[in-house]
């Protein structure tokens, strides 16, 4: 059976951090989970560093804490270097994974995928949401686009031969996206995943999805994604 590695980038996510690694570690069968802070001002360490100070036989298995530049691309890049198992799964913070996610991944491996991605669903309770959610579901099994809130996993070795994510400030699941289509079509597991809704009901459903088009549009048309994350981190 492929040994499975979580990679999951944190900054300042204190709130919810220590419910999700526990969720991890005590409701999925995975070899390893590896946290890589990119300088967190909060308790996000401190929480990591609890976890990995538990006693107990039946505690499997122990977070790893790594520290990297402030970037997502950068801090799973780093993830991804320390990782020793045959697949890497890239979890944001605030995602919550389906039952026996452990098993899905191992099972689409083993029937020949190299890499893939888990449906989405919102947590928010707006009816847009379901609308949000779904179309994003639909994009990506049509285009073999896939985006870091749907629990991208990938073979090592695939990884490693693509050279992994690129050093770039936005746009780097996309970017790594296009380039893994070149080894076959992603394995689109049904899931869900549970993603945060937080940042579409920070700036507004209609808002964010508007800006998510804008920002894709102008990343095909070739704007950079250094300027693109000016424009995504812009207070709203």
């Amino acid at each position: 059976m492929p040994a499975v590695a979580v990679i999951v980038p944190v900054l300042n996510e204190a709130q919810g951090l220590a419910q999700s690694l526990l969720n991890l570690i005590e409701q999925h069968r995975f070899d390893e989970i590896i946290v890589v802070d990119g300088g967190s001002t909060d308790a996000s360490v401190e929480i990591v560093c609890k976890l990995m100070a538990r006693d107990g036989a039946d505690v499997r298995p122990v977070p790893y804490l790594f520290q990297a530049p402030r970037g997502r691309a950068r801090q799973m890049r780093a993830g991804a270097q320390a990782a020793s198992a045959d697949v890497l799964l890239f979890l944001h913070a605030d995602t919550v994974l389906p039952p026996k996610t452990d098993v899905l991944i191992r099972d689409a491996i083993q029937r020949g995928h190299l890499w893939g991605r888990f449906d989405v669903r919102l947590s928010g309770g707006q009816r847009l949401l379901r609308i949000v959610e779904r179309l994003m579901n639909w994009r990506s099994a049509v285009s073999g686009i896939v985006t870091g809130d749907q629990a991208m996993f990938v073979r090592r070795d695939v990884y490693r031969m693509l050279g992994g994510f690129a050093p770039i400030p936005l746009m780097e699941d996309i970017e790594f996206s296009r380039r893994l289509k070149w080894t076959g079509r992603p394995a689109c597991l049904r899931g869900p995943v549970v993603v945060s809704s937080r940042r579409w009901e920070r700036r507004g459903v209609i808002r964010t999805v508007l800006l998510m088009w804008y920002l894709r549009l102008a990343y095909w048309l070739g704007v950079s994604p250094a300027r693109l994350a000016r424009r995504y981190y812009r207070r709203p």
